[in-house]
């Protein structure tokens, strides 16, 4: 199952279109052992930091998240209705979706659980069925075979709920949570792109009355103005790359969930209709020799 869900993960990844092209994940997939060591033995790339730096990564990041959606700073914020209709979807998208994966969790159990029910009482039916003789018996211990069978079958299905329900669900899960830490990305980059335009023009200012009063200082105030400027156009480029590829991402994540929700869906109504079909089926098939007994 671990193996099914990594291949799952790997190929997904793969196909990204930008993710296809990172260097980072054509050595994770390609290189040997040796060149594996020798990268996390490297100071530069991804492989260098330990899981504690990770993990404070993504502390960070949701620090900074946390920070925007419960008001503790109070940054300057994109006044634009199709990006606060974005938000707004994104945030709602997840409660639904961890809505949904929680109860597909109980689904799984509790299969599983009327599964080993069926099992146990399947043991006992044909240990109760060996204590009784002829017609009565072989009732019993039919009724035990079948509810073995029924067990097997339920517990088979559990498993296709987990793979093609439970697990896509999470990842969708998992995937707005990534969005929303892009969400504050961007409001971080938005902030910075903000602050620097607003101190370029204080520089300006400064600049200019500089050069009238004719002060010593204009050579060393013009290297300040430029330097900033150069920051403030970075700044502005990183804002409009992530806005960009937010986008394009975005477009990318409805279409394949729309897709893969469809899908899973899909396989969950087969799949307990099917169940549902094979449980009548082989309860039916035991009632003749069930009411033989009973009228006997």
């Amino acid at each position: 199952m671990r193996r099914q869900a990594l291949d799952l993960f790997v190929n997904r990844i793969a196909s990204h279109n930008e993710l296809q092209q990172s260097e980072d994940l054509r050595t994770f997939l390609q290189a040997d052992e040796e060149t594996m060591e020798r990268l996390r033995s490297q100071e530069t790339g991804i492989f260098k930091k330990k899981p504690a730096d990770l993990m404070q990564m993504f502390k960070d990041v949701q620090s900074k998240v946390s920070d925007v959606v419960l008001g503790k700073e109070k940054p300057v914020e994109e006044s634009n209705p199709e990006y606060e209709k974005l938000k707004h979807y994104v945030f709602e998208l997840e409660n639904h979706l961890a809505e949904a994966q929680k109860h597909a969790y109980r689904l799984v159990k509790r299969h599983r659980e009327l599964g080993q029910s069926l099992s146990d009482f399947g043991k006992a039916a044909k240990l109760l069925g060996a204590c009784e003789g002829q017609a009565i018996g072989k009732a019993f211990s039919e009724l035990g075979a079948k509810s073995e069978t029924l067990s097997v079958k339920l517990q088979k299905e559990a498993h296709q709920l987990l793979m093609n329900f439970e697990e896509p669900l999470k990842d969708y899960v998992r995937a707005v949570q990534s969005i929303k830490a892009t969400i504050g990305e961007r409001a971080n980059a938005f902030r910075q792109q903000c602050e620097l335009a607003e101190t370029m023009k204080l520089k300006e200012i400064n600049l200019d009355k500089l050069m009238l009063t004719r002060s010593d200082r204009v050579g060393e105030a013009e290297h300040e103005y430029k330097e900033l400027k150069a920051e403030s156009e970075e700044a502005t480029r990183r804002f409009e790359t992530i806005v960009r590829l937010m986008n394009e991402e975005i477009v990318r994540f409805q279409e394949q969930k729309t897709q893969d929700m469809g899908i899973a869906f899909h396989e969950f109504a087969k799949g307990q209709a099917r169940l549902t079909n094979s449980i009548a089926d082989a309860w039916r098939s035991l009632l003749p020799k069930l009411e033989a007994c009973s009228s006997a």
